[in-house]
């Protein structure tokens, strides 16, 4: 019984050797901890295809910022109503002068000069001043003014003169078949320029067009990041190049990306000055030359501001002479602006006030009314 008792015994052993072998192999293939998260972290190829694909929502929204709400700009038809009466309750000094004339019992020599004298100061210009003195002096008695209404009344009808409200102050938005209207936006540094074009781009948006930003004022740092700031709030794209490089360049890729994506308008932001040898009047031209070869340029629209006085007056002769300018744009006519530049640069120029500027806010921009200019500037 022996035997029996070395085989039950080897049969024990072998067991025992068995199973340390089939463990061992299940051990060598099992991943290390280290593999089991690469694994774990490797996305699943799809059944029968090699590639790999990764869940499109999650990478979405990891990489996709989600798109800001736009802002709905207010109507041209209501932002003057509410920017006359901000000039009405301004500190201006054409208002102040036609103030002072309304409430004197008794108008002799001396007012009139007095009166006269603060005309100019308005930045009104000596032409104009005399013109509006010599037509009071006719309407009303130099014993005093009898009837104060009827004097606001002749105060009002000679100042609407000047301002003359038969110019046309539309903007010019016409265009060829397939191509967008192309408004240059020129000026020196420090007016408002940039920012006229992005309240601009507002405007027009808010008229229910398609609008295109072109960043050409390569030469000021920022001037492109600020204008795509304006563009993005209401859901317009601006066009840029490299900073410092060609404006001319800008403009026409501007123009011609608006015409193959059928924009309605295409506003143009220039430099105000540059650091190279060439001119900046001389930049300017060259511009407008480069931008026409692709599609017309509707409007030249020079931004001013309002309280340089006659600083501004010189600045519009020497752009006015290069690029032939449609329309102006009075900016900062609050505060400290002197509302006699409004018809002194029309008459030196020869073109009409196309928009004024009554604040810093977003939609503080709107179409000039001569009438409700008057107004305003009268306190009513």
């Amino acid at each position: 019984m022996d035997w029996i008792f070395w085989v039950i015994l080897a049969v024990i052993g072998a067991a025992i050797i068995a199973a340390s072998i089939i463990t061992y192999a299940n051990r060598r293939s099992l991943p290390t901890p280290e593999r089991q998260e690469e694994l774990e972290e490797e996305p699943t190829p799809r059944h029968g295809s090699d590639t790999v694909v990764l869940d499109a929502e999650l990478v979405e929204e990891v990489i996709a910022p989600s798109a800001p709400a736009l802002e709905q700009p207010e109507s041209p038809q209501s932002r003057f109503a509410r920017l006359r009466r901000r000039l009405s309750s301004s500190n201006n000094v054409l208002a102040r002068a036609l103030s002072e004339l309304l409430n004197v019992d008794r108008i002799d020599a001396d007012t009139w000069d007095d009166f006269e004298a603060t005309l100019i100061a308005s930045d009104l210009g000596v032409g104009p001043t005399t013109e509006l003195t010599d037509a009071l002096r006719r309407e009303l008695s130099i014993e005093g003014v009898a009837d104060p209404e009827a004097a606001r009344g002749v105060l009002r009808s000679e100042l609407l003169r000047l301002v003359d409200p038969t110019l046309d102050r539309s903007l010019n938005l016409d265009s060829e078949e397939g191509k967008p209207a192309v408004i240059m936006v020129v000026g020196v540094n420090g007016t408002g320029k940039t920012t006229t074009v992005g309240k601009l781009a507002r405007v027009l948006v808010a008229d229910g067009r398609t609008v295109l930003l072109g960043a050409a004022d390569t030469f000021r740092a920022a001037a492109a990041e600020q204008l795509i700031t304006w563009g993005e709030r209401v859901g317009v794209s601006t066009v840029r190049g490299p900073e410092g490089g060609d404006p001319a360049s800008v403009a026409f890729e501007a123009v011609a990306t608006g015409t193959d994506e059928g924009t309605d308008v295409v506003i143009v932001d220039t430099a105000g000055r540059l650091h190279t040898k060439t001119g900046l009047m001389d930049q300017l031209g060259k511009v407008k030359r480069v931008v026409e070869k692709k599609a017309a340029v509707n409007e030249v629209l020079l931004v001013l501001d309002a309280t340089t006085g006659q600083n501004g007056m010189m600045q519009a002769k020497v752009f006015s002479e290069v690029v032939d300018v449609t329309g102006i744009v009075l900016t900062k006519l609050d505060g400290s602006a002197k509302g006699g530049i409004v018809v002194a640069v029309q008459r030196e120029l020869g073109v009409p006030v196309k928009l004024i500027g009554l604040g810093e806010g977003v939609d503080d921009l709107a179409p000039f009314d001569p009438e409700g200019f008057v107004a305003g500037i009268l306190g009513e």
